[in-house]
């Protein structure tokens, strides 16, 4: 992952080798319409996917694959027949490799479920999860 003080995604991306660009870009494509209406920004120097202040996701980029994170318990449980070994690590991060296609549709439920945890972790006791207004 490249060091920096990123000012955008788009400067995060661009500070990437050329040969992960377009796999960090279609990460970013899959993730914004899986929940368009979160806010993008950086945080701890990554690309960061926001609902109502609460973190969805973040994504980096490295020398051999992209991560996401974090990864939670239910997440693990939902999804682990879709993971192939060595995509999920002992620290609750999800690895895919750069040289391969990247799993769009898999992106896409991880990140939707991501936002209904958000959702929840974040609604008051007792109270709805927050929901886009009509």
């Amino acid at each position: 992952m490249a060091k920096g003080n990123f000012q955008s995604v788009d400067h995060y991306i661009a500070s990437q080798p050329e040969a992960s660009q377009g796999v960090l870009e279609t990460v970013r494509s899959a993730i914004r319409e899986a929940v368009p209406d979160a806010v993008e920004v950086i945080s701890y120097r990554m690309p960061t996917y926001q609902l109502g202040g609460a973190t969805v996701i973040h994504f980096a980029g490295w020398k051999h694959h992209f991560s996401l994170y974090p990864v939670s318990a239910s997440l693990v449980e939902a999804f682990l027949d879709d993971l192939a070994p060595g995509e999920l690590n002992e620290r609750g991060t999800l690895r895919f490799p750069l040289n391969q296609p990247v799993p769009v549709k898999l992106i896409a439920r991880i990140i939707r479920l991501r936002a209904r945890e958000a959702a929840h972790r974040d609604a008051p006791a007792g109270s709805k999860p927050r929901t886009k207004k009509q």
